[in-house]
Order: structure tokens, then C-alpha cells, then sequence
């Protein structure tokens, strides 16, 4: 033979058997190495996982009355991993889609894309590997074709599943104590990967607010599991593995619907009438509280929305409307994130200091028409004088210059515009033991912290504002000055004062803070809860709503206790003394005409007026109350921004109130006897909350 033609030979020998050799080791890899990999995912071919959500507890009243529940609705979703698969991307599919249910094309893959930056509602807000659904109440007829035709709707399913629903029992919306769901997005998925149990899937909906949020766990269950068998095209020829999905537990809160119903009613009506009567009157809020153990009776919040535009997906214009100003933020809790100058209902505070500051519970206090606070005349409203009097009078007919004395002599005292070094800041350090300045601890998310401003708050404040300020001074504010050139003008002095000295604590300042104006910033939680301490002889309660966590069957999983109550810190004879003066106020004092007729007899109630004035705006309007007067059980307060005077605004909401929850001679009551329920409802299931 040929030498060359031998080597050639011998290197073709030498490569197939290296090829042979390849090809074994890679045999032996998929066969031996990664075999089970491999068999998983053949196993894939003919098996399907599908998770089972667990149906959500509900959110129940204090009577047990469902304020939140589920119903059945067959629900239509998309895979869009599956539907990528498809050469056309799932055109053709999402196309036939929309011809079965009666919608568009356009319609569907809006629902269907992912939202991102720029990109509007509708959109998917979840994970890209969770089903879609596309359509929440299918009809039987239509779903049956997507079910019985899988071929042609691949990554398509149509299950029945529970949706959440908001019945409003007795008119109680309550949407902002609620809260809402949204999808779970994949971030949170992936943050709790490694996790043993987490209790979210691929399917689930997650609080993004309120009730929902707080006590999401709870509420959420655990979901179950489907192995299907599937053939070549995907249809379903058995079930290989189940697991069922645990339902979530059910929460009992302290609202009450009756009551709740009654206060979102008297604050639409108080709006109607501000409104009626020229006033803006563009939020407000209502609240009830039992003084004794901080349970929330009722949290009313104006605008308010439906909190079922939320299921099946929501529109940019919808999504639009509940976050812009133009619609009042609707989404926002004026209960727990509103923030108001509180005006003369903050007056129980500055009472309270002004007598731990060594002035005499029993003394004699002028009440000119007018106060000057350093070079500057504070007046009363409408400039009223009324001569001599005592702090009961004081209160009951709310003279502003008895305080602004108050306020003044103290920051004097303190050193004025350069303060000692250790200022007593008697006003301030009250309002802070009434709760003012922080949050109370209520078990909702995002709740706001009011602000009490003092020296420092001024200085660090200037530090932040006072370029802006100077530049302000500099332009001299030239677009409004064009419409105004009066404004314009006002705009340049305070920002010169802020530009130069805006960090010093002026004798106004002081004055200001003791009848709740400045800076002062409330909500109307933090009120009432101070109301409530005068009212239960100084105990500062954290306000609460979940009262406890119920298995489905009926049984109890745990009770929600509050957190002790705080000692307020003020002499009880202080406080007995402001009850007294508070229950004038709606017999002979700044709210007797809106008390007018009202039956004391059935519930003997006190309380205070507010009228806030707001740069730029119209008054804010509050009344905060407690009742009985000689035993109380409740804290009412109503706030309506620009609404006008407290008297004739936000006084006749909490009147209403009152009148819904103890009845008058032509209504039954809400509350029997006053009360509100002592025991845990009964529940359905095999048990029953003891």
C-alpha cells in the first residue's frame, strides 16, 4: 500500500474513533450525569403545574358583617411565557381570544403587556410569569369554547375563581381603611425565593393599602396545587397530584357598618352644605373612637372612591383619577394622612400647658378684642371683646387672646428671639404628651406624623427653604406679579424674612401655636385620640381596628390585643375641669346653634369648634366631641378643609353622628343602650368565635 495513502487511513481511523469517543461521553452525560435533568423536563412534556389560590379571609365588621367578601366568577388568564413561544408571538392566539369573548385585539394585549415607565393602563402590574386575566366574569358559554378547543388557545385557561367584593353594608364604604390588592410583582417573588414557606405564588394578589395591607398574611392563606396530564396538544387527560389550597383566616375589626355608614353620610352632607353655602370645601374626614380602649367605632374619608375599580384591572384614566389632584386624591386617608392646622380645638393642649406653667386653673384672664404680640395686634374673631374671664369661659367661648397672652408671656419668659438655653417651651412639650408630632400607632400602613414646630424644627426648616427664599427675593415672584401684583409683593417680604432671619422663633410663632395656627400640622386621628384621653381621665390609648384573626371554621386564631395605654401626664382635676368647659360649648358656647334641639338627655355631649385659617385657601372647619360628658364612652371629630367656620360646618356632621349612633325621637338608635358589642360575632364554619 501507498505510505500516503496509509497515514491517511490511519488518520481517518483516528478521527472517527475520537468522533465515537465524543459521542459516548456526551451519551454518558445526558444519560448518566444529568439524567434526571433531562427526565424532569420530558416529564414536562406530558404534565402541567397549576397553582390553586387560596380563597382570601374576609374583612368583617364588628357584628360580623362581611366589608370586604369573595364570589365565585369565572376568571379567563393568559400565560405570556406560553404565548411567546408561538412564532407570531401570540397574536393569533390573544386575536381569537378577543372574537370568543367579544372584545378587541387592541383591548386584550393592552391587558396583557407589562407596565413599565411610560407605558399607561391598562397594563400587568405583576410578575411577566404569573397568569393574566384578562377577562374576571366570563360567560360559561364562551369560556367553555377556550376550555374544549385548547388547541387553538395555547397558554390560555379559564378557572372559576374568588373575586373580591365590597357589599357596603349600610352605606359603609370605608375604602380607605380597606385597602386594596394588587398583583405580586416579581420582585417580591424573587426576595422570597430561598424562603422555606412564603405563602405567595405565582397567582397572587398582595395588600397595597389599608386593612389589606396591615394584615395581609393573615388574610392571604396558603395555595394548593394541580399535576395535570397532558397530550401532545395540550389538553388536560388527568390529574396526577393534588394539593388543596389552605383559605386565608378571617379579620373581625372594630368598625362598626352602622356607624360607619352614618359618619360617611354626615360628611358628605356637611360638604353638600360648605359647598352650598360659596365654600370650597375639597376634603374632610370624620372619625369615631371608643375613649376607653382606642378600638375605631368608624373612619370616614372625603373623596372617597370604589374599591372594587381595582378587580380586573383598571384604566389609565381611572388609575389617573384616584392618584391626581384634580379628583382630590381620593386614595389618600384624610384620617390618617391628612394634615391640618386643628385651630381652637387645639386649645385643650394650650389649656393644659398654660396650667402646668403655673397659672391658675381658677383665675381671672382678660379677653381684649385684640392682643399685641410683640409689634403686631392678634385679634378674636371679628374682633369680639369680652372682657374678664375664666378659663371655663375661656373654652366655652373660644377668646383666641386669652391664649395668645399665654403663648406670648412664655416665649418671652424663654428669652424671646434669643432663647435661653435650655427654653421651657411649656406649649410645646404638652402638645407632644397629647400625642401631636408623631404617629399613634394605629395598625394601618402610612400613617402621617402631624408636625409640632419649635426652634428647631424653625431652624432646620430655614436651612432647607432659604435659598429658594433668597431667590424668590431676587426675582421678586415676576409671574405673579402680573396677575397680582399685590400678592407678588406680600411673596417678597416673607421671603426676605426667611432669606435673612427665617430660622429665629418670633413672639408669633408662640402666639400662633396656642390656638393651633402657624405651623401646627394634626391629623384628624391624632385629635380624636387626644379628645379621647381628655375624656377617659388622661389615658393615651393607641388607636386599633383588628380585633381578631378567625379561622374558617368559625374558630379563633388569635385575639389583637392594643398596646397599654400611655399616661397622658396632665393633672386629672385639669382634665375634669376641660370636660366641663367642653360640655358648655354645645349648650351655650360656639356651638349651641348647631346643637340647637339636640337631645341631651339621650347622650349629654362636649366639645370644641375649630376654624383654621390656610394661606392661600379658605378655612379649615373642625368640631372634635366626647359623650356622655359625665361617663364617656366616645370621641366624634369632623374636619372639613376649606370648609368654612367649625360652628356651621363640621359641628352639625358630628351632631348627625351622634343623633345615628344613640337615636332620636323619630330614628332608632345604632347603638343599643349606647354600646357597642362586648363578644367576639359568631361566625360560619364548624365553629364559632367563643
Amino acid at each position: 500500500m501507498n505510505p500516503r495513502t496509509h497515514f491517511r487511513l490511519v488518520v481517518l481511523y483516528v478521527l472517527v474513533a475520537a468522533l465515537l469517543l465524543v459521542l459516548i461521553g456526551r451519551m454518558w452525560t445526558l444519560q448518566v450525569l444529568e439524567g434526571e435533568h433531562y427526565k424532569g423536563i420530558a416529564a414536562q412534556n406530558r404534565t402541567r403545574d397549576i397553582v390553586v389560590p387560596a380563597n382570601r379571609g374576609m374583612i368583617l365588621d364588628d357584628r360580623g358583617v362581611p366589608l370586604v367578601r369573595n364570589r365565585s366568577a369565572l376568571v379567563v388568564s393568559v400565560d405570556r411565557t406560553t404565548l411567546s413561544r408561538q412564532e407570531d408571538g401570540g397574536e393569533g392566539v390573544l386575536k381569537r381570544l378577543a372574537g370568543v369573548l367579544g372584545t378587541t385585539y387592541d383591548e386584550i394585549s393592552k391587558r396583557v403587556r407589562l407596565c413599565a415607565p411610560g407605558i399607561k393602563r391598562p397594563c400587568w402590574p405583576g410578575s411577566p410569569y404569573q397568569p393574566i386575566p384578562v377577562e374576571d366574569h366570563a360567560d360559561p358559554k364562551r369560556a367553555l369554547q377556550i376550555m374544549e378547543r385548547q388547541e387553538d388557545f395555547p397558554g390560555v385557561t379559564a378557572q372559576v375563581q374568588a373575586v373580591r367584593t365590597y357589599p357596603e353594608p349600610d352605606g359603609a364604604s370605608a375604602a380607605q381603611v380597606l385597602g386594596y390588592l394588587q398583583p405580586v410583582t416579581q420582585d417580591e417573588l424573587d426576595k422570597r425565593k430561598g424562603l422555606k414557606v412564603t405563602g405567595y405564588s405565582g397567582v397572587d394578589l398582595v395588600g397595597r393599602a389599608g386593612l389589606e395591607a396591615q394584615y395581609d398574611h393573615a388574610l392571604r392563606g396558603e395555595p394548593g396545587f394541580r399535576k395535570v396530564l397532558v397530550d401532545s396538544q395540550g389538553r388536560v387527560t388527568g390529574t396526577a397530584e393534588e394539593q388543596p389550597p389552605t383559605a386565608g383566616s378571617n379579620l373581625v375589626t372594630s368598625i362598626d357598618a352602622g356607624v360607619q355608614g352614618a359618619s360617611e353620610k354626615a360628611l358628605k352632607h356637611a360638604i353638600d352644605a360648605a359647598r352650598k353655602a360659596g365654600h370650597p370645601a375639597d376634603a374632610g374626614a370624620a372619625v369615631v373612637m371608643d375613649v376607653r380602649t382606642g378600638k375605631m367605632v368608624a373612619m370616614a374619608s372625603y373623596p372617597t372612591y370604589d374599591p372594587s375599580i381595582w378587580t380586573g384591572g383598571i384604566s389609565q384614566n381611572e388609575y389617573d383619577a384616584l392618584l391626581g389632584k384634580k379628583n382630590g386624591e381620593p386614595l389618600i386617608s384624610r384620617v390618617t394622612q391628612g394634615q391640618f392646622a386643628p385651630g381652637s380645638t387645639f386649645k385643650i393642649s394650650s389649656v393644659s400647658a398654660a396650667v402646668a406653667d403655673g397659672n391658675s386653673l381658677k383665675g381671672i384672664y382678660p379677653c381684649p378684642g385684640s392682643f399685641m404680640v410683640g409689634d403686631r395686634a392678634f385679634g378674636n374673631a371679628g374682633g369680639a371683646s369680652y372682657g374678664p374671664m375664666t378659663l371655663h369661659t375661656a373654652l366655652v367661648k373660644s377668646c383666641d387672646t386669652v391664649f395668645y397672652r399665654f403663648g406670648y408671656l412664655e416665649w418671652k419668659r424663654d428669652g424671646g428671639i434669643h432663647p435661653k438655653k435650655n427654653p421651657s417651651d411649656p406649649m410645646v412639650k404638652m402638645a407632644r404628651k397629647y400625642g401631636f408630632g408623631k404617629p399613634t400607632g394605629i395598625d394601618l400602613p402610612s400613617e402621617s406624623s402631624g408636625r409640632i414646630p419649635d426652634r428647631e424644627w424653625k431652624k432646620s426648616y430655614w436651612e432647607d427653604t432659604k435659598d429658594a427664599s433668597c431667590k424668590g427675593v431676587k426675582s421678586g415672584y415676576p409671574e405673579v406679579r402680573k396677575t397680582d401684583p399685590a400678592r407678588a409683593s406680600y411673596l417678597t417680604a416673607v421671603a426676605k424674612e426667611n432669606c435673612t432671619e427665617g430660622y429665629v422663633w418670633r413672639a408669633g410663632d408662640a402666639a400662633n401655636f396656642s390656638v393651633g395656627q402657624g405651623n401646627v400640622l394634626v391629623t384628624p386621628l391624632q385629635l380624636v385620640r387626644a379628645y379621647a384621653a381628655v375624656a377617659n381621665g388622661g389615658k393615651l390609648v393607641t388607636p386599633r381596628l383588628g380585633v381578631a384573626v378567625v379561622r374558617p371554621d368559625g374558630t379563633v386564631d388569635r385575639r389583637l390585643e392594643s398596646p397599654p395605654a400611655q399616661k397622658l401626664g396632665v393633672d386629672p382635676k385639669v382634665l375634669k375641669y376641660i370636660r366641663s368647659a367642653l360640655g358648655g360649648v354645645t349648650k351655650e358656647g360656639t356651638a349651641a346653634g348647631a346643637f340647637n334641639g339636640f337631645d341631651f338627655k339621650r347622650v349629654d355631649v362636649g366639645g370644641k369648634t375649630g376654624t383654621a385659617e390656610v394661606y392661600g385657601k379658605e378655612d379649615s372647619s373642625w368640631f372634635a366631641s366626647f359623650g356622655p360628658v359625665k361617663d364617656p364612652r366616645y370621641a366624634v371629630v369632623a374636619m372639613v378643609s376649606q370648609g368654612g367656620f367649625g360652628a356651621s360646618t363640621s359641628a352639625p356632621a358630628v351632631r348627625e353622628i351622634w343623633e345615628a349612633m344613640y337615636g332620636t325621637k323619630d330614628k332608632k338608635p345604632i347603638l343599643k343602650d349606647g354600646k357597642l358589642p362586648s363578644e367576639l360575632p359568631s361566625m360560619p364554619g364548624e365553629g364559632a368565635a367563643p
